[in-house]
């Protein structure tokens, strides 16, 4: 900006932010958060939220018994991610076995 004039300071923050990924670590952050309350303790303890694709959560689980069990679930826990993120436009939620560290 070469106009001289002052910038405003919400603007600056905002490029900020953007250039150095806080806004993308405050959503990751986020939707954790979600996900812990969303599913509750025990389940969070063996499971990791990935990335939103196409308005598909992908979650992590540690065995195909908990893969079973959240396929169970899956309706009240794809309601609760919706009210507590309603931005993110989750559609639906994908259980797969691996790591979760």
């Amino acid at each position: 900006m070469s106009s001289g004039r002052p910038r405003k300071i919400a603007d600056l923050l905002s490029e900020l932010m953007a250039r150095r990924g806080y806004a993308r670590e405050q959503s990751s952050a986020d939707l954790e958060q979600a996900w812990q309350q969303a599913a509750g303790e025990l389940i969070a303890q063996h499971s990791r939220v990935g990335l939103i694709r196409q308005g598909r959560l992908e979650v992590t689980v540690t065995h195909s018994a908990l893969v079973q069990e959240l396929t169970f679930q899956k309706a009240a826990i794809l309601a609760e991610m919706r009210k507590r993120l309603p931005h993110e436009q989750i559609s639906d939620l994908r259980f797969r076995v691996g790591p979760t560290e």
